[in-house]
């Protein structure tokens, strides 16, 4: 059964950083296509990092430079570096498996329950 299980969100102050953590089971993380997406109040779900088997990764233009996706194999753990906050990154964050070369949403066939990451100033 694929699980995956998010944590390590959290409220912080503009400026400020934090690492999700997406631990993964019944798949290899490794071999699959990974994506953190987010979701705010109101908004759609968005895609802002994700990461290939080949390790290869890609960002949201929102995102670049601020946010670093990367995976342990061994854990079988997918991460999400996040530094500099602002405010506008406030929202709930997932991970997801599948999409290879997509950033909708639909195209991910698995997904974790979120972590919410509160900036404020």
């Amino acid at each position: 059964q694929v699980q995956l299980v998010e944590s390590g969100g959290g409220s912080v102050q503009v400026g400020g950083s934090l690492r999700l953590s997406c631990a993964a089971s019944g798949f290899d993380l490794s071999r699959n296509c990974m994506g953190w997406f987010r979701q705010a109040p109101g908004k759609e779900r968005e895609g802002v990092a994700r990461i290939y088997p080949v390790g290869a990764t890609y960002y949201a233009d929102s995102v670049k430079g601020r946010l670093t996706i990367s995976r342990d194999n061994a854990k079988n753990t997918l991460y999400l570096q996040l530094k500099s906050l602002k405010p506008e990154d406030t929202a709930m964050y997932y991970c997801a498996a599948g999409g290879c070369g997509s950033w909708s949403p639909g195209e991910y066939s698995y997904w974790g329950q979120g972590t919410q990451v509160t900036v404020s100033s």
